[in-house]
């Protein structure tokens, strides 16, 4: 074997995971090398039993789930599992015949467990990590995909429950989701859908202004996003004049956005969309007009 862990390595982990007495050191191995082959994702999917392999290691441990047994090291091992199909996800020659074979369903069940233990953390952030590796590259296709499946009520899920860095991924999920006009449209669509997400990021901000550290920047920018984006729709900007949390005016809790002039600025061209243009002068004062609605 290559000592270097060349390509004739790699293709010798990969045929090692269809055998259940070397797959565990091969998920290992490839999760730790999988950022230097740029190809891994081909090699995986064309390989011979290899997805069938990746997805029995995540559904073994589904009877951890409840009640509430998982290990760390059971969670670790299904975690490099979830790495290698996190490539796939991103891979543009995988990608969609990922989506094809509804392989993000069988993640499903880990974004519904409620245990706060590390064990179950790691896999709600490891799962996220393979939807958000999908929405990074726009395509509607992937947002139709999701949107056909119960991902939204997924993420608000872990954005009420889980750690800092599961709900700012899970919330640049959802922002990504409706930076997609399919996306917008659709929580848009009914009052319940849009008054669920604008619930659960208004929780978010009030935990963000009672937190005893100082607000964290990366997931307010996510949550500003959000709203912003929500504002572009003629309902959603009518319904947040009455139900934007009104931290989000109180310059001592938007002074800490001092630093990220984009975020600040997102967030006074959210104000002025909704109709608080003196908040917004306090955050940028070159921003005049609201910006055109879409089509409800």
């Amino acid at each position: 074997m290559d000592p270097l862990g060349g390509n004739d390595s790699i293709e010798n982990y990969v045929h090692q995971l269809i055998n259940p007495l070397t797959r565990e050191n091969a998920l290992l191995e490839l999760s730790k090398k999988r950022e230097n082959f740029p190809e891994l994702a081909p090699y995986l999917w064309y390989s011979f039993g290899t997805i069938a392999a990746l997805l029995q290691e995540i559904v073994s441990i589904y009877p951890l789930l409840s009640p509430p047994a998982l290990t760390a090291h059971a969670s670790n091992r299904v975690c490099n599992a979830l790495a290698l199909l996190q490539c796939v996800a991103s891979h543009n020659e995988t990608r969609a015949l990922f989506l094809q074979a509804h392989i993000p369903l069988f993640l499903y069940p880990f974004l519904n467990t409620m245990s706060k233990t590390r064990p179950f953390e790691y896999l709600r952030l490891t799962s996220l990590g393979v939807i958000g590796a999908l929405v990074k590259v726009d395509d509607t296709d992937v947002i139709n995909f999701l949107l056909s499946t119960e991902i939204i009520p997924l993420c608000l899920r872990t954005m009420e429950i889980g750690s800092e860095l599961s709900k700012t991924v899970a919330t640049f999920i959802v922002q990504k989701i409706l930076l997609d006009d399919v996306g917008l449209n659709y929580i848009c669509a009914t009052a319940e859908r849009f008054f669920a997400v604008g619930h659960v990021l208004g929780n978010m901000v009030v935990n963000q202004a009672q937190a005893q550290e100082m607000p964290s920047q990366r997931l307010l920018k996510h949550i500003i996003r959000c709203y912003l984006r929500l504002s572009d729709n003629p309902r959603a900007r009518e319904a947040l004049r009455s139900c934007l949390p009104e931290l989000l005016r109180n310059p001592q809790f938007t002074s800490c956005l001092k630093n990220d002039e984009t975020t600040r600025r997102w967030l006074a061209q959210l104000l002025i969309n909704v109709g608080y243009p003196e908040a917004a002068t306090v955050l940028a004062n070159d921003i005049m007009a609201p910006t055109p609605l879409t089509a409800a």
